[in-house]
């Protein structure tokens, strides 16, 4: 797990899993809540991709120098634990592409196939207290949401380049 992102000039977020089970709507509320406040720069585009696993390798394959994602993760942890890792190819192994699903490891895996490479990659996840049939996320994943939130939001600073500013007495050269 890597604690410094490296920077990067787009990013794609996405929010992935079923908002019809339960707290596997987890990265789709949290990518929805981030469209609904605002404030992200120009170079990251927030997607809920829901259940959409073609969809995401497609929009993967326009150059995105790095990709958060946002989905329930089942690490083992309590309901509700937040869990943030950096996603390397080492860790993708292999999986079967299903074009009608999401199994993010598998369309991540299989994105050399569509002529595309891997980003810089990041998984926010939440721990799911239950993904059986129902709308709406349980006690304790909703409550860790703007946990969430804000972790994407330092992904974000860290990987988006910022803007130079030149004070107007300043000496040095202007940076364009």
């Amino acid at each position: 797990m890597t604690t410094e992102p490296d920077m990067a000039a787009r990013v794609l977020v996405a929010g992935i899993g079923n908002l019809f089970l339960g707290d596997d709507g987890f990265g789709p509320e949290v990518v929805r809540r981030l469209a609904r406040d605002g404030g992200m720069p120009p170079q990251v585009r927030l997607v809920d991709y829901g259940i959409r696993g073609m969809h995401l390798a497609y929009d993967l394959l326009d150059g995105y120098d790095a990709l958060v994602l946002v989905d329930a993760y089942p690490g083992g942890g309590a309901p509700g634990e937040m869990t943030v890792l950096h996603i390397g190819v080492e860790d993708l192994g292999s999986g079967e592409f299903d074009a009608h699903g999401m199994n993010p490891v598998a369309v991540l895996a299989n994105l050399g196939q569509l002529g595309g490479t891997l980003p810089l990659t990041y998984l926010v996840g939440c721990t799911p207290a239950g993904v059986g049939e129902g709308i709406g996320l349980s006690e304790a994943v909703d409550s860790v949401v703007p946990e969430a939130m804000r972790a994407v939001r330092t992904l974000v600073r860290q990987l988006v380049p910022s803007v130079p500013t030149v004070s107007v007495n300043s000496t040095e050269p202007r940076r364009s």
